[in-house]
């Protein structure tokens, strides 16, 4: 039988945000399900799928990063983190691990349960960067099949996570072109994702540190200041040895 409105997997450990959040989501429309602690978030995902996890990062027994990358090895359901913390670190490291957004408390309902519909609905739309004109796209040595999903990096295939995934072919799409970070943010957060752009910065870094041959000095992914990134296509041997013999003559 058909689940009737999206479930929402809670997993937070403070029983007076537990009430409250329940109650809230409940009168929004969602069906609740609530997990105390890491291992227990496990077993209940296992047991419900809900629609979307929201998983407080300070849990007992197990940590919300590392039930984060549980998770991550065996969905692809949205996971917004919930952290009392203001630290950089618990967000960067979070969204490494797969997450699709954050919040931090205190935050208003209404922003939660904002954020809640926004990853519903980017995961039943097809996502724009998915639609090519062809099944494969190819830039240098990096490779992209849309037919089967999968990525090649130097010859080497690469397992990336759907929002990697994603971000990659966006560029590919537009080699050498500069693409703005709002237009990164609206293409593959959506238009009415409401955080900050510091997940587009985390995936960037993430796929620097596949691509790159060294991360620290970026040549195809490119940071263009004050405007977004693009994708810088490897020189093509010939013209590197034409530039070097020019340079020597």
């Amino acid at each position: 039988m058909a689940r009737s409105a999206p479930s929402v997997l809670l997993v937070e450990d403070e029983e007076s945000f537990v009430e409250a959040l329940s109650l809230g989501l409940r009168r929004e429309g969602f069906v609740v399900e609530v997990a105390r602690d890491g291992l227990e978030a496990l077993d209940v995902f296992a047991d419900v799928d809900p629609d979307v996890v929201l998983l407080d990062v300070m849990l007992p027994r197990l940590s919300g990063i590392d039930v984060c990358r549980q998770l991550r090895t065996r969905s692809d359901v949205p996971i917004i983190l919930v952290t009392a913390k203001s630290s950089e670190i618990d967000i960067v490291v979070g969204l490494e691990m797969g997450a699709d957004d954050y919040i931090t408390k205190p935050y208003r309902l209404r922003e939660l349960v904002a954020r809640v519909r926004a990853v519903l609905r980017r995961r039943v739309t097809t996502p724009a960067a998915a639609v090519v004109s062809t099944a494969t796209v190819s830039v240098g040595d990096v490779a992209i099949d849309h037919d089967r999903h999968e990525v090649t990096i130097r010859g080497e295939p690469a397992q990336l996570p759907l929002k990697e995934y994603e971000l990659l072919s966006l560029l590919l799409q537009h080699p050498g072109r500069v693409l703005t970070r709002d237009q990164l943010m609206d293409r593959i957060w959506g238009q009415d994702h409401v955080g900050d752009t510091k997940t587009l910065d985390v995936h960037i870094k993430r796929l620097r540190a596949r691509i790159e041959l060294d991360p620290s000095q970026p040549e195809r992914i490119v940071t263009i200041r004050g405007l977004g990134y693009k994708y810088v296509p490897p020189e093509d041997e010939d013209d590197r040895l034409d530039r070097l013999d020019r340079r020597t003559s």
